[in-house]
């Protein structure tokens, strides 16, 4: 990993210091700084953390000016086209895809972990029935602790293990009954004969009263978002997961930390900012206004789902969710539909005019994935929890890398201090 460069600092009034540069099997070089505060005594500064590298992964890697994204090597493209969101998740902990044999055993282990203690459903009726379902899950994530605790050493594979598969396997349950418990519905447990994606949709739309049988064509969609968004690097809420970790925090309490940072509106909620942007522009007949704002400088008005701050280029996942999209919308005889009439066309513009191209503002996967959820049925406040509900096998692959490393310390990021210098506290009668 370490290159035959060499990085030398200059210091006014010290020696040049010397620092090895390490080198990725894809991306920048990195130089390796963690001598220099006792070689110096000084300390980088570096806000938002743009350019600095946090840990060594083997995991995920993007090339936001090449609009690619590898998961362990392979393009998310022939990912998604080739296989479930179940062998994504194999291939995120393992580092190999699954043969046939190693496929079944991992699905069948997740689909009979999916049932949660009886206990933790009555966690539900603490929470408000008009309360954000994700404010909802990172409660009962993080309560998972309380159920599913059985040892704190993580540094067995064993316990790390069943960790990983509990905390994949419930997660669509404890997403669909916070959507079944906001609308009032009663919660439907999962079945064992259907698939991971299957069996969500099942505890979401499925009612007692009838049978319900699960569109292939949206199973198919469904299972693509989830592929798209199971991991992303080192984003916000990925390095909050590792951070958290880092302290031998248990996972469940990480995960409920990653959520929490997901949930942040820079973050996670972008296709929910999107559906509500056309929601606000209302009909076709407004696009022309609404551009001519989105271009205009002065104009608050951002066109939400265009342009990504990591991909400089086209972003990889939005091409597919294009094609995921028109599938959705023809099997469910949406193409005329006000709403995706009205998106449509927006893109149409973003592919199309030049102040667009020139300004690389394409449509991203929020943008398609949003309108996909919607048609499927998914409610707006819905969609940051299916972010996290597939982001959840990133996090865990990230976690469980990050306690496997020899290198790995408890994270302690330094800080440039500006505050008011040393002084003395004057008696409260001479202030």
């Amino acid at each position: 990993m370490t290159s035959a460069k060499k990085a030398v600092l200059s210091i006014t009034g010290q020696s040049p210091v010397e620092f090895e540069v390490l080198s990725p099997t894809h991306g920048n070089d990195c130089i390796d700084i963690r001598t220099l505060g006792g070689k110096t005594g000084l300390f980088t500064y570096d806000s938002g953390f743009l350019s600095t590298a946090s840990c060594k992964s083997h995991i995920t890697f993007i090339d936001g000016d090449k609009g690619e994204l590898l998961y362990r090597g392979y393009p998310i493209e022939q990912l998604a086209e080739n296989c479930n969101f179940m062998e994504v998740a194999y291939l995120l902990r393992n580092g190999e895809l699954p043969n046939a044999k190693q496929k079944m055993e991992f699905e069948d282990t997740i689909r009979y972990h999916t049932l949660v203690h009886d206990q933790l459903t009555r966690f539900y009726n603490g929470f408000r029935r008009d309360a954000h379902p994700m404010a909802v899950i990172i409660g009962v994530v993080g309560a998972l602790s309380a159920f599913y605790h059985q040892s704190m050493d993580y540094s067995v594979r064993e316990t790390r293990d069943v960790s990983f598969t509990n905390v994949i396997a419930k997660l669509p349950t404890i997403v669909a009954m916070a959507y079944k418990y906001n609308t009032g519905l009663p919660f439907m447990y999962p079945r064992n004969d259907l698939s991971y994606v299957e069996n969500f949709m099942y505890m979401m739309f499925g009612v007692p009263c009838e049978e319900y049988k699960p569109n292939p064509v949206l199973v198919r969609a469904l299972d693509t978002i989830f592929t798209l968004h199971a991991d992303h690097e080192q984003n916000a809420s990925t390095s909050t997961v590792r951070l958290a970790g880092s302290s031998g925090a248990n996972p469940f309490a990480c995960i409920a930390a990653g959520i929490s940072c997901l949930w942040g509106p820079a973050h996670g909620g972008a296709n929910e900012a999107c559906l509500n942007m056309l929601e606000h522009i209302g009909d076709v007949s407004h696009v022309g206004e609404y551009i001519a704002r989105a271009k205009d400088k002065n104009d608050s008005f951002k066109l939400m789902g265009f342009g990504h701050r990591v991909y400089k280029n086209f972003d990889p996942r939005a091409k597919l969710m294009r094609k995921v999209c028109g599938d959705v919308l023809t099997e469910l005889g949406l193409e005329n539909d006000r709403l995706f009439k009205l998106a449509l066309a927006l893109e149409k513009i973003a592919l199309e005019d030049d102040y667009f191209i020139e300004k690389k503002l394409y449509p991203n996967v929020d943008f398609y994935s949003g309108i996909v959820q919607k048609a499927i049925g998914i409610p707006t406040s819905m969609f940051t929890c299916i972010f996290a509900l597939a982001r959840t096998v990133g996090w865990m692959a990230q976690w469980e890398e990050m306690l496997t490393d020899p290198e790995y310390k408890i994270g302690r990021p330094r800080q440039l201090y500006i505050g008011a210098a040393k002084r003395d506290v004057v008696p409260l009668e001479k202030r």
